[in-house]
């Protein structure tokens, strides 16, 4: 499904002012649900508890499912989705309901955009914040097309999101009125 009506303009016509596209993983939810279900556990060891081995233990069980259910629960949700938006001057990454972690960069620092049409989170380490030495940076919330940017120094980005090749096409747009006039034009 294409939410950018803009990304079938005509190649007269100017790119949008801001562009924005999203990427959701509904699989994460029920990553959640078991993190929530830590937690619970958790709980109901701390409250309704017989154990009869002593407080240690007994502590160490309530405070291990409720940090195992809290990391589980933070970590999905915050990988629910992704809101990639370009304006004039950046491009911005917010990734959950919170969006935390952020990410912008501004196209100062952007070489080039490349559309990648198949970004797998295996190609990562999983979803969720990435980065690889070989590679470079990635925010993977789900098996799909992507944006690849090329940044100073030789670095990468990385970003599944809807309609990539609109935001390749916003990006390179944008980049040519930043690199202004080409010399002897």
């Amino acid at each position: 499904m294409r939410d950018h009506p803009q990304s079938e303009r005509g190649a007269s016509e100017t790119p949008p002012e801001i562009w924005t596209g999203r990427a959701t993983n509904r699989m994460q939810w029920l990553l959640a649900s078991a993190g929530a279900a830590c937690m619970a556990l958790g709980i109901e060891l701390a409250v309704d508890s017989a154990w009869t081995s002593g407080i240690a233990p007994l502590l160490m069980a309530v405070v291990g499912c409720v940090a195992a259910g809290l990391l589980m629960l933070f970590g999905t949700l915050a990988f629910v989705h992704v809101a990639v938006r370009v304006d004039k001057d950046s491009l911005e990454v917010r990734c959950g309901h919170m969006g935390l972690p952020r990410r912008r960069i501004p196209l100062s620092h952007v070489v080039g955009a490349d559309f990648a049409p198949r970004v797998t989170p295996c190609q990562w380490g999983g979803w969720g914040y990435r980065w690889r030495p070989e590679k470079g940076t990635a925010v993977v919330v789900r098996r799909g097309e992507g944006v690849v940017l090329d940044l100073v120094e030789g670095r990468k980005f990385t970003v599944t999101v809807d309609d990539a090749e609109a935001a390749v096409r916003v990006i390179r747009d944008r980049l040519r009125v930043l690199a202004g006039p080409a010399p002897g034009a």
